[in-house]
């Protein structure tokens, strides 16, 4: 049987399945939260910057007023960029639209500032067009910050996202708190094995988004993922979210349809057979130069992402 839950360096358990909210439309978010707690999830993923934390608050309250009980519910949310000299207000804008008085895991989004005073309150540019970033303001920083945060009841644990080994490695030496996950893409195509096995090492527990390869769910139509289906007898959605469970990950899914978010529920054991033919797809890929990423930011080369122009 696959695992339900990971442990986290603070003790506390992660679900193993969490229900993502980015992307969610307008007007569908309450119904997508609501629904997914009711047939089950126990972790909701939202973020400052998906603009739609009052509709997850709505979808909470929904299934709190049903009976499902507040400390059963893991909630992760995150620190958006033009608010990394302003942390505890961007949390309690958060725990604001929630409607909570905490959240279990806050994660800082990207390790990157964006100017608090620009022309957008979250997406920030300039007069060419880029991001408006303020690169004299350390993600140390931003970091020291969030670690005076659990001394609020705020946040029962903070954490990383789109963390870099990199940007792990400048981290890790300043640090007070361990980091206790950093959210990172991750699928077979993109499997950033250095980043989990740093993680690993370090007691950071890893959480995939976008396993099935972000909008269209590309990964769902590579042969290697079909086969692994076939042989198993499931969808090949449900092996790229048991993919991460087996390798001792987290994994978020995502849906707005009540049969696609419960079907989504169904994972899977994978044996070393099944790990072995999603690995050779990897390491083809990888001989290759064809490993993918799909989420890149507009200011993805200042983390090392290979420049898309």
């Amino acid at each position: 049987m696959a695992a339900t839950h990971f442990k986290l360096n603070t003790g506390a358990e992660i679900p193993a399945l969490g229900f993502g909210t980015w992307q969610s439309p307008k007007g569908e978010t309450k119904k997508a939260v609501a629904y997914a707690l009711s047939v089950g999830y126990t972790h909701i993923d939202c973020a400052y910057c998906y603009g739609n934390e009052d509709e997850v608050g709505e979808g909470l309250k929904e299934a709190f007023d049903s009976g499902i009980k507040r400390e059963d519910i893991f909630v992760t949310t995150k620190l958006w960029c033009t608010y990394h000299s302003r942390v505890e207000e961007n949390l309690d804008k958060s725990l604001k639209s929630l409607g909570l008085d905490y959240v279990d895991l806050y994660l800082m989004h990207w390790p990157v500032a964006m100017n608090p005073f620009g022309n957008d309150e979250r997406f920030p540019k300039l007069v060419d067009g880029s991001r408006d970033l303020i690169r004299e303001h350390s993600h140390i920083q931003t970091w020291k910050s969030m670690e005076k945060l659990l001394a609020t009841g705020k946040v029962k644990a903070i954490g990383v996202a789109n963390y870099s080994l990199r940007y792990l490695k400048q981290l890790l030496p300043e640090a007070t708190t361990v980091p206790a996950v950093n959210q990172i893409e991750n699928h077979p195509s993109l499997p950033q094995q250095e980043i989990v096995d740093f993680c690993h090492e370090k007691g950071i527990h890893v959480t995939a988004y976008s396993p099935l390869g972000s909008t269209g769910s590309p990964m769902m139509k590579e042969p290697a993922v079909i086969k692994v289906a076939e042989n198993k007898g499931v969808t090949p959605a449900c092996v790229l979210l048991s993919y991460h469970i087996a390798r001792g990950n987290s994994v978020l899914s995502k849906s707005i349809t009540p049969e696609r978010i419960k079907a989504n529920m169904q994972i899977v054991k994978l044996d070393e057979g099944d790990m072995k033919i999603l690995d050779d797809y990897t390491a083809e890929l990888t001989k290759q130069g064809k490993l993918t990423r799909y989420v890149y930011p507009a200011f993805g080369v200042d983390f090392g992402f290979p420049d898309k122009s």
